[in-house]
């Protein structure tokens, strides 16, 4: 049978794969190579449907969280947990569990998925409910402008059919919500107002021309009302429950507001507030998202920048400056001259600045005034001169690098999987 035939050969490709570490699109690309409709059968019986989780930051961590909480309810979930969300990584993310008749044994399957691939994958494996996060400035190289976003992310919300959550402080969203034709109920999940407006970014979403200045904010169910550190509380359906996140920071808490929101609607009467809290406990950090990382007896927070709105909400919510930073940028990131635009305010210098890009961002520090230590382009010589530095004398080792440079660094390190085990 077709499809067993090409379910074995992309397990050898994820097997070869792994031997080296990373290669997670590899075996999809083979998967899909072999039986192009895989997707679409092994979703096509799942009795809750699927859920696709979309926007422009935040997709990893909220779709982990969303999955927690619904298996913390007993919710038997499929997800593309290494955050591979192309059509390629989510075949990859397959390739784990699939029985040899193609078909998912699972009750639901929570995506994340790409903005831009998101679309044709909504016609492909039609999600009956759509959680969207946000809009912000994102892979300009790619997307251009922000309003190509909107209107991508539109299509995908109009493909479900019984639930739409939404981000009630994102006005591109809104009028998303708004504007939809379909029939899917829309909920909203948000921020205290006064919470909000203590925040030094607010939430760094795009601007909306398509807003009424003076339209007032949606009712949401789910509101975030505190936030001291890693401790949240959230209102959920009138219920406060407090919540560890798994970082610092506003958008972690509003990533589990999300989560929260979108497991209330697909829960219904089932759903248990308290059950967040005990499955944010039991979460694990997604790979290079505010993880610690241990190396020889060392911890090192490994703090990942996408993109602009990423990388200024992360140093917004420092503790404090770093003792020991290292800062890695490569081709990855194709035009960092946006880093212009960022508030450094909360780093007082780097240590070791490395990647392709290490001279364009070291001319950056220097121009706001925050001392570079070195500046080492090769990666490997770069880590290694970062590592043998003495245990700082407060907090832990602190590495800021974008995505590309993360997996090296997780593969030199020895971490081969896509988790905080080497």
């Amino acid at each position: 049978m077709r499809i067993a035939a090409a379910i074995l050969l992309g397990r050898m490709a994820r097997w070869a794969t792994r031997l080296r570490g990373g290669g997670s699109a590899v075996p999809g690309r083979v998967l899909l190579a072999v039986a192009p409709n895989a997707l679409e059968r092994a979703v096509e019986k799942m009795p809750l449907g699927v859920v696709f989780v979309s926007g422009s930051n935040g997709k990893s961590t909220t779709t982990n969280m969303l999955v927690g909480i619904l298996r913390a309810h007993g919710v038997d979930v499929f997800s593309n947990p290494s955050g591979g969300n192309l059509p390629q990584g989510i075949a990859s993310a397959l390739l784990a569990s699939m029985p040899l008749d193609g078909r998912l044994r699972e009750q639901i399957a929570v995506l994340e998925v790409d903005e831009a691939y998101g679309v044709n994958l909504a016609k492909v494996l039609r999600p009956s409910s759509v959680l969207l996060l946000n809009v912000q400035i994102d892979q300009l190289n790619r997307f251009f402008e922000p309003d190509r976003v909107v209107k991508m992310l539109a299509t995908i919300a109009n493909a479900a059919d019984a639930h739409v959550v939404v981000n009630a402080n994102d006005d591109n969203l809104v009028a998303v919500a708004a504007g939809l034709s379909g029939g899917a109920e829309v909920s909203y999940f948000g921020v205290d107002p006064a919470l909000l407006s203590g925040s030094p970014n607010g939430l760094a979403n795009a601007q909306s021309y398509a807003a009424k200045p003076d339209a007032a904010a949606p009712v949401a169910r789910v509101v975030v009302d505190r936030l001291s550190g890693v401790d949240s509380t959230l209102s959920i359906a009138g219920s406060e429950v407090d919540v560890r996140l798994p970082a610092r920071g506003l958008h972690y808490a509003v990533d589990v507001a999300g989560a929260a929101a979108m497991a209330e609607r697909l829960l219904g009467a089932s759903f248990r507030p308290e059950l967040v809290a005990s499955a944010m406990l039991a979460l694990d950090t997604v790979y290079g998202r505010g993880e610690i990382l241990t190396y020889n007896g060392e911890d090192i927070e490994v703090i990942m920048m996408k993109n602009p709105p990423s990388l200024q909400l992360n140093l917004d919510y420092l503790d404090e400056a770093p003792e020991q930073l290292f800062v890695a940028v490569d081709e990855g990131t194709p035009d960092p001259s946006w880093m212009y635009d960022t508030d450094f305010s909360h780093i007082d210098h780097v240590d070791i600045v490395s990647g392709t890009k290490a001279w364009q961002l070291a001319t950056r520090f220097g121009y706001g005034a925050i001392p570079v230590g070195t500046v080492i382009p090769e990666l490997k010589p770069a880590l290694e001169t970062f590592l043998k530095l003495p245990a700082p004398a407060r907090g832990t080792k602190t590495m800021i690098v974008n995505y590309e440079q993360m997996m090296l660094i997780r593969k030199l390190l020895g971490f081969l999987e896509l988790e905080n085990a080497p």
